[in-house]
């Protein structure tokens, strides 16, 4: 069986040109996909939770998982090698069109994966420290970083404000912040919180 794997980040993302580069990296190939396996979810979070740990338990030998990139797999150097090590010891392949590499169950296959693992680590790194650099900087001279002031504090962001009507009016019959959050359903310190901003004014 042939196995396309996509995995995005988030909704914004989308995952058509993950499988347009794993449809045309097939067509040069002359091969078909057997079965899609499609994810929205962060590369952080345990294989075994997402897709992709259903389909490991699934493989067998001579099974092959395309995937764009490595990178795909997870986010971090340990997962990466654990996946190739799950796959390589099922008999499966793994290839990566962006990165080029056809991992099997060869010693050279396994120096790959380690090798690409371990830059991938390395430059996550470098990365989340050159950001923290900037920001730093932008810091030093004065400029706001983060969320725009006030965007979190806004009535109107506030999840309770479509009830704003509805609980003035309970609250003018007399019922108690108890027993308007549990007609509302939300919790007492979320109702707390509203009336103690909003509607103490």
């Amino acid at each position: 069986m042939r196995y396309g794997y996509i995995r995005v980040s988030c909704d914004k993302q989308t995952v058509e040109n993950q499988r347009f580069e794993i449809n045309q990296f097939c067509q040069k190939e002359g091969m078909n996909v057997d079965g899609w396996i499609e994810e929205t979810v962060s590369g952080t979070k345990p294989y075994t939770k997402r897709q992709l740990g259903k389909l490991l338990r699934h493989v067998h030998k001579g099974d092959l998982i395309i995937c764009s990139e490595l990178s795909r797999l997870g986010r971090n150097l340990y997962m990466i090698m654990e996946i190739l090590s799950l796959c390589m010891n099922r008999g499966c392949s793994v290839w990566t069109i962006k990165d080029g590499y056809r991992l099997g169950d060869d010693i050279q296959s396994k120096v790959l994966a380690f090798a690409f693992g371990l830059s991938a680590e390395i430059e996550r790194t470098l990365i989340s420290q050159r950001t923290r650099e900037a920001l730093a900087r932008l810091k030093a001279e004065g400029k706001h970083v983060g969320r725009p002031k006030g965007s979190r504090t806004r009535q109107e962001a506030h999840r309770l404000y479509r009830h704003d009507a509805y609980i003035r009016r309970l609250k003018a019959q007399g019922c108690s912040q108890r027993e308007i959050s549990r007609i509302l359903k939300c919790s007492r310190n979320t109702l707390k919180h509203y009336v103690d901003t909003y509607l103490t004014q």
